[in-house]
């Protein structure tokens, strides 16, 4: 058995949520710049997952539509 499985799972967005409840004023500009630049890297993997999973839609939509 693997210990990781002992851990409780974390829920769904609360890393986001932690991100927004932080204190900004003990950063440095240069930190702030990286975490930027880290939260924009984000935002571009979660834009791919969109993308990924819309044309995973629309590929299924129009199988199932064929002929229709």
């Amino acid at each position: 058995m693997m210990f990781d499985d002992l851990e409780p799972r974390t829920q769904r967005g609360a890393a986001l949520a932690s991100l927004g409840r932080e204190d900004l004023d003990l950063y440095s500009v240069e930190e702030l710049g990286e975490r930027i630049e880290a939260l924009e890297a984000e935002i571009a993997r979660a834009r791919a997952a969109i993308s990924g999973k819309a044309a995973k839609k629309s590929a299924a939509d129009a199988l199932f539509n064929f002929g229709n």
